[in-house]
């Protein structure tokens, strides 16, 4: 089952919301607008690991069909998942600590590191829009092994050029 696709357009749009949501609490503080701006990112931390978590299995299942090219993008794209997901954990761990301790200073701080984490991410996905778009990850008669046939058959011709010499 491909779950990447679904759970990464989360992973995209709740960080974005999350600053959204955290710039506004800092422009009107507010009891209310504390607990949903840590709801927020909390939220977006979960999303951002349960699309490294998908993204670790669906890349597993497409790896052998991509090409030199896209196999290299995948692993990219698989690093910088693995990043973003620690990284927004650690952001969310933050959040909730300032939150409970009512730190203000600190939440700040959460906010503007959780806006770095939705730039991140929408890199992220310009890396996953390559792979399906240009590499074809996951899509039929596109990443059906046809690159690396393609390639593999190229070194079988280069080593035929080769043996008839």
């Amino acid at each position: 089952m491909i779950l990447h696709p679904a759970t990464a357009h989360f992973a995209i749009v709740l960080p974005i919301l999350a600053t959204i949501v955290g710039i506004l609490y800092i422009l009107k503080p507010s009891e209310t607008a504390s607990k949903v701006s840590a709801a927020s990112i909390l939220f977006a931390a979960i999303f951002i690991a349960l699309a490294y978590f998908a993204g670790k299995e669906d890349g597993a299942e497409v790896y052998k069909f991509l090409s030199i090219e896209g196999k290299s993008l995948l692993k990219e794209h698989a690093k910088l998942g693995e990043y973003l997901a620690i990284s927004m954990g650690v952001v969310a761990a933050i959040e909730l600590f300032a939150f409970y301790k009512k730190l203000f200073k600190l939440e700040i701080l959460a906010v503007v590191l959780v806006a770095t984490v939705a730039g991140t991410t929408l890199y992220q996905g310009k890396m996953g829009g390559e792979l399906t778009y240009t590499y074809g990850a996951h899509v039929k008669d596109h990443a059906e092994g046809r690159a690396c046939l393609a390639e593999n058959s190229m070194d079988d011709d280069d080593e035929e050029d080769d043996d008839s010499e």
